[in-house]
């Protein structure tokens, strides 16, 4: 009986990789330099004095025509020294005069509607930005300078919204098994958006129309969520108006930092999967799958027969399958390195999350409770 169910999980499992292959792989046209649209480039930061400098330095290497692009960045009410790091940072771009500074400063007072946390920060500022397109990223990011560049490429007329991937930094195994995680995962998430039944998608590389965003009536006009990117990415699908995609490209990839303890690791993953609550039911789906299948590699030890180990060697070739193409592509196949480590903890991560999930919603986010 148990191989029974093992084979069906890893039958399932196999229909996935395949599409999420499919999905990952698509291609999809660019415009040409001289109709590159306007870009508001929206940043909030809370409490991020360790990070926020790095993120600066590579904003401010962004190849974009004159004239057509600006840099917010949203001081969340930081407690700590973030505000005066960019205060002076923009006050050097502006003494030194290389350029026309690019780069502008808010600070979140006002709450728009019953907005929280970042949510609001990020709706202050899109109520601010100027432009026509609008492209998120995170304080611990590090964008390439081609990032807006090849975003916004994408953007031909009937497209209104374009996400790209994020991976981590990776130095050592736990910091490796994350950079594997953000791509196995943002490849799912590619692979649905691209076949036209997304599921989720990542808001420190996210893009899109500013008129898009004020059709669904902005954050104010959607329903409260930790995963305030996912709300959007449902609000602009469901108005059948506009073509949503996901390019798997390195010219757009940001780099994030990785969780630097299984403390923050833990609160990161608890908020995803209380986000993630309110997928369709295709993510549900996925997810069970996905349940099943490590549940059964969990039990094998109890059940094991010779039909088990060749299903279980089948289920790591077909998560390598998905993800070193994808890494090849991004430039980052040498962190294929940490595959293992990543196995061993998807392990832990899918059995355990919706026990976790299911017996305490609360979520704690940048020093904020939810």
């Amino acid at each position: 009986m148990f191989e029974i169910i093992f084979f069906i999980a890893i039958c399932g499992y196999f229909i996935q990789s395949v599409i999420f292959i499919i999905g990952a792989a698509k291609k999809f046209p660019v415009i040409e330099e001289k109709d590159l649209p306007t870009v508001s480039v929206i940043v909030a930061a809370r409490n991020e004095e360790k990070n926020i400098l790095r993120c600066l330095n590579a904003l401010d290497k962004l190849i974009y025509p004159e004239g057509k692009l600006e840099i917010i960045i949203v001081d969340d009410q930081s407690t700590d020294n973030t505000g005066r790091i960019i205060d002076e940072f923009i006050a050097t771009r502006d003494q030194l005069n290389l350029s026309p500074c690019r780069f502008r400063k808010i600070i979140t007072k006002k709450e728009i509607g019953r907005l929280k946390g970042k949510t609001n920060a990020l709706a202050n500022a899109i109520e601010a930005a100027k432009n026509e397109i609008i492209l998120t990223t995170d304080a611990d990011c590090e964008v390439k300078p081609t990032w807006v560049f090849k975003t916004a490429s994408y953007f031909q007329k009937d497209v209104g919204m374009v996400n790209g991937i994020t991976t981590q930094a990776a130095y050592d195994s736990f910091s490796g098994m994350q950079s594997l995680d953000f791509i196995y995962l943002l490849i799912v998430a590619s692979s649905t958006i691209n076949l036209g039944n997304p599921i989720s998608c990542i808001g420190n590389n996210m893009s899109y129309r500013k008129k898009a965003y004020e059709e669904v009536g902005g954050y104010e006009n959607l329903p409260f969520s930790v995963t305030e990117d996912f709300n959007l990415l449902m609000a602009i699908y469901k108005l059948k108006k506009y073509k949503i995609i996901y390019p798997v490209d390195k010219d757009t990839l940001v780099t994030s930092l990785p969780c630097p303890d299984i403390k923050s690791l833990f609160h990161q993953k608890k908020r995803w999967g209380v986000g993630g609550l309110d997928v369709p039911f295709r993510g549900f789906a996925i997810m069970a799958n996905g349940f099943l299948t490590y549940l059964c590699i969990l039990l094998m030890p109890f059940f094991y027969t010779p039909l088990c180990l060749y299903l279980l060697v089948l289920k790591i070739l077909l998560d390598a399958l998905v993800l070193y193409p994808a890494l090849r592509i991004l430039g980052i196949e040498k962190n294929f390195r940490y595959f293992i480590n990543f196995q061993v903890y998807y392990l832990v991560y899918v059995i355990a999350l919706p026990f976790i999930v299911l017996f305490n919603r609360k979520v704690v986010w940048k020093g904020r409770k939810y």
